[in-house]
């Protein structure tokens, strides 16, 4: 089973005066990257809220958003009096003595810093196993989310293997007629250079053999067929990561096809292995979202 490492999911409970809500997008990544962002109070339960999301998450770039929101507004702000009166009391002095007015210093005050805060309190057991539960169900559907996306991947890469070993069983189709052109060509080449009398039949036949073998690509043929099989065995494995295993492979299944290539020597040969590049850039082009 693939996982896909780009989703979404999102949870949301109530308890009494608070909602809590819970969102969590993941993106590609080569590493695990886990972001955090909740209310000031949960700081000390950093540790902990990463140890539950890595649970689920092995690569990936992760943005958790934890909301805490009271709808009691008696309870949930804060007004620091005794920081009030000192800007006050200071800001009133330098209004005397500059003889500004004072109309608008109340709505000054309240902007300063830490005059006025969120009443966001302790987290005490209770509440935090509901935050837990929350983030949870939106693992949950994160997970679900990277699942449904892995198995489109999967039939997207299975298709793509075996149009690569469809074109790569085309090849055969031209091995003969490519060994004839290539006779052909180096015959007519020595012909047109040189006097009949003074070709060496049988050296040329010996030269021959060595050239072919220069240009002989069934063990290209060979590993390609093998690794393409790899592949597709890998994407039907029980690993939970198999990224960065899978795109091993694909590189080297490059590797045979631009191998491939180079010996064609044969017009219809490099046009099946720019099909076959073809279908391998577009396999890398989504690998990079697979865990």
């Amino acid at each position: 089973m693939l996982l896909s490492m780009t989703g979404y999911g999102r949870a949301f409970k109530q308890a009494g005066e608070k909602e809590f809500s819970v969102e969590i997008k993941s993106l590609n990544s080569k590493e695990k990257d886990i972001r955090l962002k909740y209310p000031a109070n949960y700081k000390e339960k950093d540790i902990e809220i990463r140890n539950i999301i890595s649970e689920i998450a092995d690569r990936g770039k992760i943005d958790l958003l934890l909301s805490v929101k009271t709808n009691g507004a008696e309870d949930s702000m804060y007004l620091d009096r005794p920081l009030f009166k000192k800007y006050y009391k200071e800001l009133a002095s330098l209004c005397e003595e500059l003889d500004i007015e004072k109309q608008n210093l109340m709505q000054a005050i309240v902007r300063m810093p830490n005059v006025v805060t969120a009443n966001d309190g302790t987290v005490d057991d209770a509440e935090w196993t509901l935050v837990k539960a929350t983030i949870q169900e939106a693992l949950d559907a994160l997970s679900k989310y990277r699942s449904d996306e892995g198995a489109s991947l999967y039939s997207e890469f299975k298709k793509r293997t075996e149009i690569i070993l469809e074109l790569l069983g085309s090849v055969d189709g031209f091995e003969a007629e490519r060994i004839a052109r290539m006779r052909e060509k180096l015959f007519t080449l020595l012909d047109d250079n040189l006097p009949s009398d003074k070709i060496d039949k049988n050296r040329f036949e010996q030269e021959l053999i060595f050239y072919i073998e220069k240009f002989d690509i069934t063990e290209e043929k060979l590993r390609l067929k093998l690794n393409c099989n790899y592949f597709l065995d890998e994407l039907c494995s029980t690993e939970k990561v198999k990224g960065r295993k899978l795109n091993f492979i694909c590189q080297e299944i490059g590797r045979e096809i631009n191998t491939l290539g180079s010996k064609a020597n044969h017009h219809d040969l490099q046009k099946i292995v720019v099909q076959m590049k073809d279908e391998l850039e577009k396999i890398k082009e989504q690998l990079a979202n697979v865990v």
